[in-house]
Formats: structure tokens, C-alpha cells, sequence
């Protein structure tokens, strides 16, 4: 590459010169560790590209998070969401922002925050079930349906538990409510979880 450079000759002439000539092991080794460097430093600067790109990324989220918290700090509905997943969600950053319970009212609740609160599009939010064998998995829908609204195909597959005792004891099973793709989401729960603490906080002091 770089004779090509210098001398104005084209690649594909300068490999039939040389096609033919026997390198020495040497250079072998030597050519072959600087390119290894060469693709560890492009890949080491990607990397940082990357983790710089999605950081920045996070956090817009984060920025948006603190400007909304003074409109919704006194919703009810707010509050009652944040405190259910704080309590009953996955807590993980990485995975869509998941849910579950065999109390429907909790599932509408949440639902609800995720559509008012959140601002989710209702077609980004699924819901699968956990079953026992002798539940209806058709039933089951059927319920949650009515309870959520959410379309039928909006369902993840159910998963049925086959345990010592395969018996009727969830009448409708567990279900576990999803937003899809929702990681900047969830940035911005993290955010508003800990402001509402603070708040509350600082609220109850002000009345003592």
C-alpha cells in the first residue's frame, strides 16, 4: 500500500511484480503483528465511538426525564406506576421494561401509565401468560383482554407450568405486561424514581 503510495503504481501491478517472491518469515511475522495492531486500535476507537454515541444517547433521555418530573410529580397515576415497577418490575436496563401479576388491576394500572404517563404506543405493549395445564389458554386471553384492551396479537406464546401438582390454582394465570423497546424509557424511570423519592422525601419533612 504504501510503495503503491509513493511510487503512483497501482496495487494489482505491484501484486504481479511480486507475486512470485519468496518473503522472508520475518517480515511474515512482522507485516502480520502490525496489522493485528493496526485492527485492535480501529476496533479499541469503535468501541469508544460507540459507547461515546449511546451514552449521549441515554442521556437525552435522562435530560428529558428531569424537565417532565415538575408536571407529573402530583399525578397520582404517575407515582402509582413508578412505585409498581420499582417494586414488582425486572429493574434490568437492558430488557424492555416488563411487569408481571396475577392481580389484573394491577396490569390496567400499569397499563395505563405506560399510555398516559409514558406516552407508549398502545401497539408497542405486549402481554404474554403463565399458565397451569388445565387453564384455557384461549380463556385466559379472553380475560386479560377485557381487562387490558390489548389485541390478540399483541400476546407473546403462553407458557404453561408443569409442575408436582398441575392444578387450577391462578384462575387466569400470571401475566406479564412488556413494553417493547423501551431501554430510553426506562432510563428515564430511573430518573423519575429517584426524584419522586426526593420529593416525597422533602414533602414530608415540609409537613413534620
Amino acid at each position: 500500500m504504501e510503495i503503491s503510495k509513493r511510487l503512483g503504481i497501482p496495487k494489482s501491478t505491484m501484486h504481479y511484480w511480486f507475486k512470485d517472491l519468496q518473503w522472508s518469515e520475518k517480515i511474515k511475522k512482522e507485516l502480520t503483528e502490525k496489522a493485528a495492531r493496526l485492527s485492535t486500535k480501529r476496533m479499541k476507537r469503535v468501541a469508544k465511538a460507540n459507547k461515546d454515541r449511546w451514552e449521549k444517547w441515554r442521556e437525552q433521555h435522562r435530560i428529558e426525564a428531569k424537565k417532565e418530573f415538575p408536571e407529573y410529580r402530583n399525578n397520582p397515576l404517575f407515582v402509582s406506576g413508578l412505585m409498581l415497577y420499582w417494586g414488582k418490575g425486572d429493574g434490568n436496563l437492558k430488557n424492555d421494561m416488563r411487569l408481571c401479576n396475577i392481580d389484573s388491576r394491577m396490569i390496567v394500572l400499569f397499563n395505563q401509565f405506560l399510555l398516559n404517563i409514558c406516552k407508549w404506543p398502545k401497539s408497542g405493549i405486549y402481554l404474554t401468560l403463565t399458565i397451569y395445564p388445565d387453564l384455557s389458554d384461549q380463556e385466559c386471553k379472553k380475560y386479560w383482554i377485557s381487562k387490558t384492551g390489548i389485541s390478540p396479537k399483541q400476546f407473546g406464546k403462553t407458557q404453561v407450568i408443569y409442575g408436582r401438582h398441575p392444578t387450577k390454582r391462578l384462575e387466569y394465570g400470571i401475566c406479564t405486561i412488556r413494553a417493547g423497546r423501551s431501554r430510553g424509557l426506562k432510563e428515564k424511570i430511573v430518573i423519575w424514581t429517584d426524584l419522586v423519592f426526593k420529593y416525597l422525601k422533602k414533602h414530608k419533612r415540609k409537613r413534620a
